[in-house]
């Protein structure tokens, strides 16, 4: 089936649109919960490998750098083989990747298993997002972003107490195990559901630009890891952020003087996809922060344990899996336009409320508002995630997921990296030698500033934008 005839299919042949959406949640939702969960097992696994903690961030990194490598590369793989291969390829990879985590003897063995499941993430995600544009009606897919958008943020949310019980009650090789059941589930559920869809017209795949891609994304990607963990120096990281630029620069040269490249920056002349990407980014300043953030404020600024931690900051993911139902007829009675200037700007004040939080606090008050700007922040994402495609052609959906997908990942590691510079300055200014609560505020109110300057950004889309995905008028 060509992607011209699976747009105009109807999601019901496949099984419904919320089955499709479920299934690809499920592979963001495996993602996800993979590295907030290892982050919680470094300590054990560095006893186990007998080697010291710091050198355990490899296991972090070397995932992050096969991401970017290889997420540029999986549009063209989807339209030459197809979604569906692509997509059910991506899931077993990341998988088999899983179980050889699992069974590593070694660090070098663990970073080789982690490259694999990198390869797999890399292709799941836009793959994913590829197949709920090319088989779920357009105006079914503000509702099916939802479903799919919310494991997303359950994902780090519960991920450190989960990994905390899996280490201290049974090994850390079950954050890996953890994964293989939902990947098995998974892969039938594609292979039975999902159509298949692939492109008529075969490109040549831009090798210059997936090598010169690939070297920006990962020297950025890999300095923003590096310079939020305070593991190098800063201007050891800022040399590798540097080459990342620089290697960028000369990709930008190279994309416009060639037919097909990699990473298509003709997308961003269309306005929608041009807008979303802008407001999206500075949005996703705050994705990044949060998961980081909250969990670090409560356990060293509260004092408390990473399970009750972990019981405040889910409460999250409890307004994000409220806000499924709740997107579409918000969307549908105040449009994209008017949704994401004004809760951007109603989320932000949410975020920067955590600022206030102190151990005198009733408890109530502080679920009440995590739970509030769970739900408004996964609504943001939410229409963002939906309204880059409102104007985009069925040939280029390949292009435009991958080329999304690239630049959300970016920006999510660099809102770890702007949350943890901010509380490692204001530690430094204060004499601190651990973060303290008033560090803690000042990275939240630093991150809400950020993530204000996207609802200006957002005034600049048509009022009628993404309408036909809506509902509305």
């Amino acid at each position: 089936m060509t992607a011209a005839t699976a747009l105009a299919a109807p999601a019901e042949a496949a099984g419904g649109f919320r089955l499709i959406a479920l299934i690809v949640a499920s592979a963001l939702f495996m993602e996800q919960l993979d590295g907030t969960v290892l982050a919680t097992a470094l300590p054990a696994m560095a006893q186990s490998f007998h080697v010291g903690p710091l050198h355990m961030n490899v296991a972090l990194t070397s995932y992050l750098l096969s991401l970017a490598l290889f997420i540029p590369a999986s549009g063209w793989a989807a339209d030459r083989f197809g979604s569906r291969t692509i997509f059910r390829t991506a899931i077993a990879l990341f998988t088999l990747g899983s179980v050889l985590c699992a069974q590593s003897v070694s660090l070098p063995m663990l970073v080789a298993s982690r490259v694999l499941q990198g390869l797999g993430g890399a292709m799941m995600m836009p793959v994913g997002r590829l197949v709920l544009l090319r088989t779920v009606p357009r105006h079914d897919l503000v509702r099916a972003m939802g479903w799919v958008f919310v494991p997303g943020l359950v994902g780090p949310v519960i991920g450190p107490p989960l990994g905390g019980f899996f280490v201290t009650y049974l090994s850390w090789h079950w954050i890996f195990y953890i994964n293989v059941p939902i990947g098995v589930v998974g892969f039938v559920l594609v292979s039975l559901f999902i159509q298949e869809v692939r492109e008529d017209v075969r490109t040549p795949f831009d090798w210059l630009g997936f090598l010169l891609s690939g070297a920006a994304l990962s020297c950025l990607m890999f300095g923003f890891e590096l310079l939020s963990r305070g593991v190098v120096s800063g201007m050891q990281a800022g040399g590798i952020l540097a080459i990342g630029v620089a290697a960028g620069a000369l990709y930008v040269r190279h994309a416009h003087r060639v037919a097909h490249p990699v990473l298509d920056l003709r997308l961003m002349r269309v306005p929608s996809f041009a807008i979303s990407m802008w407001g999206g980014s500075f949005t996703r300043i705050t994705g990044g922060a949060l998961p980081f953030l909250l969990p670090m404020m409560m356990q060293l600024g509260f004092g408390i344990t990473a399970a009750q931690s972990g019981l405040i900051t889910f409460a999250s993911a409890a307004g994000a899996m409220l806000m499924k139902a709740s997107a579409a007829p918000i969307l549908r009675r105040f449009g994209f336009r008017n949704t994401l200037i004004w809760n951007g700007v109603l989320a932000t004040a949410l975020l920067m409320s955590t600022a206030l939080f102190r151990p005198f606090w009733p408890l109530w008050a502080m679920y009440a508002l995590i739970f509030a700007g769970g739900f408004f922040q996964s609504l943001q994402f939410t229409a963002y995630n939906t309204v880059a495609y409102a104007d985009i052609p069925a040939a280029l959906a390949s292009s435009a997921t991958s080329f999304y997908t690239t630049f959300q990942q970016l920006m999510l590691s660099a809102g770890i990296c702007v949350a943890a510079g901010v509380l490692a300055v204001s530690m430094h200014a204060q004499g601190h030698t651990h973060p303290a609560l008033g560090d803690f505020s000042v990275a939240w109110v630093v991150v809400g500033a950020i993530t204000l300057v996207a609802s200006p950004i957002c005034v600049r889309f048509e009022r009628t934008a993404g309408d036909d995905m809506s509902g509305r008028g």
